[in-house]
């Protein structure tokens, strides 16, 4: 971290007046690079009082996505241990596959404050302002098949919906449309987007990249998704702070990535199912279809009972679905 990061994190901690001779002492710094960092962040909206011979106090700040933020609700865990921030970036899944491909370690993890071409599946485009969302990626190195990938979305689909009802204290309900997509009240908050790098000899993942983008923030949305997107926020009527999202998500990935060769959590995924008994579109290529959604098996693929009676298993990296009232 930056002296200023580091400063700000002191402050968090303490939560009292912290003098700025022990503030340099524990950073191992002069009492003028303190001053600077507490400019550096009043500049940046934190409200810092000082009093002679006392110190410095934090009496309130903007609502930032920050390192010191984020670790004030983190626990600890492999997943996020090292964390990457962007004020901005073309996409962070593209700077996770680097990160990937240069060795970095499971569970590192690229956060950006605004994304200039986020992407979802199909090479969609991902519409990603600043100030209102959290964009972020992680490097994972499951011991999977290419076959089992779609459980790493399923996975990260439950992590999000706990995520979002943890930040918003329980004031609102997520749930799932098969199989990157979190809904509350019918509208969309967040987007999945997993890319995965094969050994092809044995067709084990030698990495995946998960992309997460979530609607955090009070959000205006432009016409074409204000029918369809709202963010966490918005749905349950006060600020969300993104810091707080952030580590409640890299918190619910720690905890659910243990059960990733088992697949426990895909109970869940199946409670939280906004598709299951619905009657949906499959869209494959050129070819769409209607049909009624069955049931989610174990491997996270979705099954459904076309209107000629026969019972198909959708696999999500070769089709998409839209709800039949979309």
């Amino acid at each position: 971290m930056s002296i200023k990061e580091d400063v700000l994190s002191k402050l968090l901690e303490a939560g009292d007046v912290v003098s700025g001779s022990e503030l340099a002492r524990s950073l191992e710094v002069s009492r003028s690079a303190v001053w600077k960092a507490i400019e550096q962040l009043r500049k940046e909206g934190y409200e810092i009082n000082a009093a002679t011979n006392r110190g410095y106090w934090l009496a309130s700040g903007p609502e930032a996505l920050t390192l010191p933020e984020i670790r004030r609700w983190l626990a600890p865990g492999p997943i996020g241990a090292r964390l990457e921030i962007h004020d901005e970036i073309d996409s962070t899944n593209r700077r996770a596959k680097e990160l990937a491909l240069q060795g970095a370690p499971h569970g590192t993890a690229v956060l950006a404050r605004r994304q200039t071409g986020g992407r979802g599946r199909f090479g969609r485009s991902f519409f990603s302002p600043e100030g209102s969302g959290v964009y972020i990626s992680f490097v994972l190195r499951p011991n999977l098949t290419a076959d089992r990938a779609v459980m790493l979305t399923s996975l990260c689909a439950v992590a999000v919906a706990r995520a979002a009802e943890r930040a918003a204290d329980g004031g609102i309900e997520a749930k799932i449309k098969w199989v990157n997509d979190v809904y509350v009240h019918g509208r969309k908050i967040c987007g999945i987007l997993c890319e995965a790098g094969l050994d092809f000899e044995s067709s084990q993942m030698q990495y995946v990249v998960a992309g997460i983008g979530v609607n955090v923030g009070e959000m205006e949305f432009p016409p074409e998704l204000s029918g369809i997107a709202t963010s966490i926020s918005n749905e349950c009527g006060r600020p969300i702070p993104r810091s707080r999202f952030c580590a409640e998500l890299i918190n619910e990935l720690n905890v659910l990535y243990p059960q990733l060769g088992a697949g426990e959590f895909m109970a869940e995924n199946r409670a939280r199912s906004n598709v299951i008994g619905r009657r949906v579109y499959v869209l494959r290529g050129d070819e769409s279809y209607p049909a009624t959604a069955v049931d989610i098996d174990d491997g996270g693929s979705l099954i459904v009972r076309t209107d000629e009676g026969e019972t198909r298993t959708l696999r999500s990296g070769e089709i998409s679905i839209k709800l039949d009232r979309e």
